[in-house]
């Protein structure tokens, strides 16, 4: 063979092998293009079984400050019950910011970071699970579970794995979980922005992601025991000073005394097995993946596992100690929030490698079964409202009903007041006033007392208000004229037909909403 032959074989010999890596490439583009295709339509699947409420509940802070940061005239009378407890988070000046850069209205910006939220939580979910499980049906199996159980309650701690409103904490648990699969790549320094975002968006969820992120990291090194061992001593630095040690007063007990599940020594057995039966459920799978060699699932679990026993330590020394009782707001048992996505996520692939594996019928059933029951739940928690409260379709419950026809009609500076626990009564379904009818209110007795938990200076503020509306059941036009000669009310949303002497220009077959002349 002629020097001038071998040259021509070379250069054929890299042409293929170019060929061959370009094809690769491609097949490794449409195949990340198509689990990005299914990690959307999953998530598309989680919003139709968990049901989209914006205005709910914690959307009494998030959603008014975002309206608030857009116009600043709202709210003149009530701010500082949402105000206070926002500026701990970046989140309402993200939203804002993006609204005013892009135009979108406030209705379909929600709804579209909600979206992205669930996507990147099952995209965390999905990086996780590739890394602990080879074959792709087991992968695909966790992210479905974890799919479908988005409104799994957590034990004892009011959570859902995600909130069926945008809520920081459904953001700033995506940025974790993709930190996590970050630390479990061997990508440690990609981790850092992530867990600073979410830090920015929701502190107390990120500083439980970061502890996790810790111990995870930790798992990752070799050997892996000493490191562990190491973190012994770590219960006495949990331990904060300062503020924490501030006596409580008695309207901040008053507020608290409404939160049950703050308190971990008073729950009930069943809340008790769902705190702890995760961490023996991980502790015995550290010891089985050990035995078999699977060496990722088993610094995984054990990582899950430690952070789960070092949490609960810190957990039942701050809620034991009276000297540490102003931390009982932090909600430290919300460490099984994150415990309870690996839980499902595991649980799930477990099920797809065992059982479901590569069967279309058992994974028919699976899939049925799983988002059905989840489903019809969420239905029944809430019975009086649209299973999607989409934009720009007018809701059926006459709560909603009211609140848009004084978004509309009323001035911006309009003062009301109502039950003050109206947001348990039968219909209402937790929707917040403030949120959806961007108007002033009255404190509550639902909501509000969370945050005068985490910020008692508005105590005093709430007492009063709640005290003027006691007995609400029974007011009359004097006692309406009361709480507007002495708190400057001017409007109430009562139950129709009204009580007489009240200017009342709307109301619908449950509700009135009046001026107090």
């Amino acid at each position: 063979m002629t020097d001038h032959d071998d040259a021509a074989s070379r250069s054929q010999l890299k042409y293929i092998n170019e060929q061959e890596q370009e094809q690769q490439l491609k097949d490794l583009a449409n195949l990340h293009g198509r689990n990005i295709l299914l990690v959307f339509l999953f998530a598309l699947l989680a919003m139709a079984v968990m049901g989209y409420h914006p205005g709910l509940e914690d959307d009494a802070v998030y959603l008014t400050a975002v309206k608030a940061d857009l116009n600043p005239v709202l709210y003149p009378h009530d701010s500082d019950f949402f105000r206070i407890q926002s500026q701990a988070t970046v989140f309402d000046k993200c939203i804002a910011g993006f609204i005013r850069l892009t135009h979108i209205p406030v209705a379909f910006t929600e709804l579209l970071f909600q979206f992205v939220s669930i996507f990147l939580i099952l995209l965390g979910c999905w990086l996780i699970a590739r890394i602990l499980f080879a074959e792709q049906w087991v992968q695909w199996a966790g992210v479905a579970l974890t799919a479908a159980m988005m409104t799994l309650p957590v034990a004892g701690t009011a959570l859902y794995l995600a909130d069926q409103h945008l809520h920081p904490r459904n953001t700033a648990t995506a940025l974790v979980l993709l930190a996590v699969s970050r630390i479990m790549s061997g990508r440690n320094w990609q981790a850092v922005p992530l867990l600073l975002l979410a830090f920015l968006l929701h502190p107390i969820m990120a500083a439980l992601g970061i502890s996790f992120c810790f111990f995870l990291a930790m798992a990752m090194l070799k050997p892996v025991h000493p490191w562990l061992r190491s973190l012994r001593g770590s219960l006495v630095a949990a331990v904060p000073l300062g503020w924490v040690f501030e006596s409580p007063t008695p309207v901040w007990h008053r507020a608290l005394q409404t939160r049950g599940y703050y308190f971990l020594y008073t729950w009930t057995w069943y809340e008790w097995l769902g705190a702890l039966a995760p961490l023996i459920l991980f502790g015995l799978l550290w010891r089985i993946a050990r035995q078999r060699g699977e060496t990722m699932l088993a610094r995984f679990t054990l990582a899950v596992f430690s952070y789960g026993l070092f949490q609960q330590a810190v957990a039942m020394i701050v809620l034991k100690s009276p000297a540490l009782e102003r931390l009982t707001p932090m909600q430290p048992m919300r460490f099984l929030h994150l415990i309870y996505y690996f839980l499902t996520l595991i649980g799930g692939c477990l099920l797809g490698k065992y059982l479901l594996k590569t069967n279309a019928w058992r994974w028919a059933a699976f899939l049925i079964v799983t988002n059905t029951g989840m489903f019809v739940s969420q239905v029944a928690l809430y019975p009086g409202t649209d299973h999607l409260e989409l934009p720009g379709i007018p809701s059926s419950n006459p709560w909603l009903q009211s609140f848009d026809w004084i978004r509309a009609n009323t001035p911006t500076n309009a003062y009301f007041a109502m039950d003050p626990n109206y947001l348990a009564a039968p219909g209402e379904d937790y929707h917040s006033f403030r949120a959806i009818a961007e108007r002033s209110q009255l404190a509550d007795m639902i909501k509000d007392p969370s945050l005068v938990t985490q910020v008692p200076e508005l105590g005093p503020a709430w007492e009063m208000q709640v005290n003027a509306t006691a007995g609400w059941q029974r007011f009359q036009l004097e006692d309406f004229e009361r709480l507007k000669a002495k708190l400057g009310v001017g409007w109430v949303i009562v139950s129709y037909p009204q009580p007489r002497g009240l200017a009342c220009p709307w109301h619908n077959d449950s509700l009135t909403v009046c001026e107090i002349p």
